[in-house]
Parts: structure tokens; sequence; C-alpha cells
């Protein structure tokens, strides 16, 4: 697996569509997502901070089962804890909310598992998503994001309609923008790290990096060469890969190539006299 760090692949405005996404996500995850304060004091989660996080996920994340079936389920976990017949636990009740499935695929867009999750998502946004903002703008930029994060959502569940755990992530929307790259600068160069003893900086086109990413992702969602597979929702990010590739098709003819690199080392690029 490749980590990509960088592309070489100017923009004419700037990105403010993707600023927005990137900030809101952050925020979200570091003020909103219970147990994150906790986390980053030093702290660790405690029962009642679990508790609160997974009230918080079945409340605003996206669950497969009711997108597909619209039926909320009668009890949810209310943020409490107690002690059982199996020792503590989250004390589950009838839900105190009334929860749109439809919206709730929004919220979750916005929702990370952790930061790992968190920086990975916004890393490959960070680098390809200006691109992307800069050929369609910023408006119409805006409306592809949400169109691939429903479509990778209702994908995922079309797959798994009975499943209960929540889906949460921007993986899917972004994606669709990984998509759109690959069909409208398949030829761009990216710096990515390859992981071999060292971390090993390679210039590659976009066609490698992304089309290799998208491949993982499709072995992945099929079960094949991991263990565990159902904490990601692989997918959902094969669905919104797809149609971002599709979304963004119309605009291939009249976009203009990258420019064609000289002397480029790694991060920034040179020029070269002859």
């Amino acid at each position: 697996m490749v980590i990509p760090v960088h592309d070489v692949n100017p923009t004419r405005r700037t990105p403010w569509v993707t600023y927005a996404l990137l900030a809101a996500n952050f925020v979200v995850f570091v003020f909103f997502t219970p147990g994150v304060v906790g986390s980053l004091t030093g702290s660790g989660s405690s029962l009642a901070e679990l508790c609160d996080l997974q009230a918080f996920l079945d409340r605003y994340a996206a669950v497969p089962r009711e997108l597909i079936h619209h039926q909320m389920p009668r009890l949810v976990p209310t943020g409490a804890t107690g002690v059982g017949p199996q020792g503590p636990g989250c004390v589950a009740g009838p839900p105190s909310y009334e929860k749109s499935p439809e919206l709730s695929v929004l919220t979750a867009m916005f929702l990370h598992g952790g930061w790992l999750h968190l920086l990975g998502n916004l890393l490959f946004l960070w680098i390809f998503g200006n691109n992307v903002e800069d050929r369609m703008g910023h408006l119409r930029y805006l409306l592809f994001y949400l169109v691939c994060g429903y479509a990778s959502a209702y994908g995922f569940a079309l797959t798994n309609p009975d499943a209960t755990t929540p889906l949460i992530g921007a993986s899917g929307a972004i994606a669709g923008v990984l998509g759109a790259y690959l069909v409208l600068y398949p030829r761009a160069r990216v710096w990515v790290l390859v992981p071999f003893l060292i971390f090993l900086p390679l210039r590659l086109p976009a066609w490698i990096v992304l089309g290799l990413w998208f491949v993982l992702q499709a072995v992945y969602s099929s079960g094949a060469g991991v263990t565990g597979a159902g904490t990601v929702a692989y997918a959902a990010h094969v669905v919104g890969f797809v149609v971002g590739m599709l979304l963004a098709w119309p605009l291939k003819p009249g976009t203009p190539p990258p420019p064609e690199p000289g002397g480029i080392r790694f991060g920034r690029q040179t020029r070269r006299t002859w």
C-alpha cells in the first residue's frame, strides 16, 4: 500500500469547499464526538464515555437496516451505565428522539471512529479534492461530494440490508473524489511513500496510485486477503469511487491536462534548463 503525500497538479482557484469540508470533519470529531477530549488529555476512555459514544453514534450514524427498512429499533443505548447479569455495561431504552434515516447519511459523513480514520480521510481529501473542485466549481463540487456520500452509504446498505452496525466516515464521499480525479487527471504525478524497510518517496502517475487503491478496496470488499473486514465498509468505498468516475466522465473532454513536470524534487517543482 502506498501513501500519497502530494500531487503535482496546480489549481486555478482557491478550493474553499475542500477547506470547509476538512475543517468540518476535524471540528466535529474533536469537539462533538464523546471521548475524544479524554484521549487528548491521556485520561483514556471510561465506561461512561464509551456508553456516551455508543449512544451518539446510534443517533447520528447511518445504520444500513434503518436505511433499507426505514424502521427504528425499539431499544437504543441511552448513554447511561448500569450493572447487569454479565457485569457493568451500557443501559438501553426506548429512543427519546426522532431519527431520519435519510438525514443520518449526511451526519454520518462527518463522524469518524478514531484519529487514524479521520487523518487518513483528510489526507486524501487534501491531496485530491482541490483539483476536482477546481474543475467542477464550488457548488457543483459540493453537490458531487454529497451525492457520492449518499450513493456509497445506500450502496453498502443494499449489500448489507440487515446490518445494524453504525456506518460512519467521509470515506465514501472521498472515494468519489478519488474516482473523479482518476477520470480527470489520470496522468498527473503524485508523490507517494512506499513502505519498504524504510519509506521510499516515489513519483507515480495518478492512474497507478488511485487504480491500486481501488483494486485493494474491491479485493477487501469481497473479504479476500483480510480478516475482520466487517469493521471497514469497503463496499461503500467501491460504490463511491465508481459513482465519482461516472459523474466526472462528462467533464473529461474539456479538462486541460496537468502540466508535464520538468525537474521535480520530492514535494516541490524546479525549473530545468537545457
